[in-house]
């Protein structure tokens, strides 16, 4: 797609004392050239807000649009894991990626990189694994396949012929070495390809998330997550709505600073991608303020339990230990425009810079704590007590 080069001319001239001399203009501004087709699909995707309340509307549409189609993609995989075909591979830590995960970082590299070709991506994968997978009974070709071909069948560009290179470049465009910040103020993406791979593997009612995140200047601005597997029969109970009620699946969740956090029904089917803002539906922390009535969820599942939340602090964790920063990147927008708060187990907020080189590692002293925000101190208070 053709870019609109926005830049102002590079600079003019001034007489001054009989000769001439030439005054240099400011740098242009962040984006200096805005692909149309970005502003299209803003248009087209039908945000639940005002673009004028949203600096990042533009980003966001993107993103959006982007986790919805990699949403699509980890639910035809996920029908096929259990074919013959080799889809699944266990990483240096001992950890299962997959397709699903591969295919998924291919497939919003490539979506963005057509939209905002000049933000960096942050990413968990990379295709070393793939690389040097035994070839020995063509595995690894396999495996490259299989992903080649459902991001093929996903992409938005479908009229250009996609290689295994480019799926193989556009999963290292997010990789540790693709990328080398600085400590200057940056503007990236972070994206987790599937939070809950495990899950993605398990059973039915497992859980698993596609989170993408957009940080400027150190604060995440926007994020988008996808949970395919999501059952919107159990927000319906909640609500007592039994209109609301149907046995379907998949929610899109937004976030942008300033707007709030929204969600609607997932559309896997790529056709089905609608521009009613009506869909929309404003998410909100509960305003529970008395700690032992708290509740949290169990990751694995959609259960709610009445643990102690003073159980889940007694224990002791290593301060020094990183955690990835796309774990918690979009978690952070979501949460804190439904009113929430997040901060470490001392109460400081994450800080997303800390690693200066790759933005990849955060240092959270203790551990994350999310909560709905009245609550936050309190708990801050119980985790300083249990560890003094």
């Amino acid at each position: 797609m053709p870019l609109l080069h926005l830049s102002p001319p590079p600079h003019r001239l001034f007489l001054v004392g009989g000769r001439r001399r030439r005054l240099l203009l400011p740098a242009a501004p962040r984006y200096s050239r805005i692909c149309i087709r970005a502003a299209a699909a803003a248009e087209a995707y039908g945000l639940p807000f005002p673009p004028e309340r949203a600096l990042h509307h533009l980003e966001l549409a993107a993103a959006a649009a982007a986790v919805e189609r990699a949403c699509s993609l980890c639910i035809d995989v996920k029908r096929t894991l259990l074919s013959g075909d080799k889809k699944i591979l266990e990483k240096n830590d001992q950890t299962p990626v997959t397709v699903a995960d591969f295919g998924v970082q291919a497939l919003i590299s490539l979506e963005l990189q057509q939209s905002f070709p000049s933000i960096p991506l942050v990413a968990e994968e990379d295709s070393a694994s793939l690389r040097s997978s035994n070839t020995d009974d063509n595995s690894s070709n396999v495996l490259v396949e299989s992903i080649s071909s459902a991001v093929a069948d996903k992409v938005s560009n479908a009229n250009s012929l996609l290689t295994h290179d480019d799926v193989l470049r556009a999963i290292d465009r997010g990789g540790k070495n693709a990328v080398s910040f600085d400590s200057n103020p940056a503007t990236y993406w972070v994206l987790d390809p599937i939070d809950g791979t495990k899950g993605f593997l398990g059973g039915d009612d497992a859980l698993y998330v596609v989170g993408l995140a957009l940080v400027v200047n150190e604060k995440v601005v926007a994020g988008v997550m996808g949970c395919p597997n999501w059952s919107n029969a159990t927000i319906a109970s909640r609500k007592e709505d039994s209109s609301a009620a149907q046995l379907d699946r998949g929610i899109l969740m937004i976030a942008h600073v300033g707007c709030g956090t929204w969600s609607r029904h997932l559309f896997v089917d790529i056709g089905q991608f609608t521009t009613a803002q009506s869909t929309w539906n404003r998410c909100l922390v509960d305003s529970c303020s008395v700690v032992h009535m708290a509740r949290f969820c169990i990751p694995d599942s959609q259960t709610w339990n009445m643990i102690p939340l003073s159980v889940l602090f007694n224990s002791t964790m290593d301060e020094s230990n990183p955690r990835d920063s796309w774990d918690h990147a979009v978690g952070v927008i979501c949460v804190q425009e439904a009113g929430g708060q997040i901060s470490d187990w001392s109460g400081k907020p994450l800080d997303l810079a800390a690693d200066l080189t790759g933005r990849r590692d955060i240092y959270p002293s203790g551990g994350v704590l999310v909560t709905n925000g009245a609550l936050h101190g309190k708990l801050v208070e119980m985790i300083s007590e249990n560890h003094k």
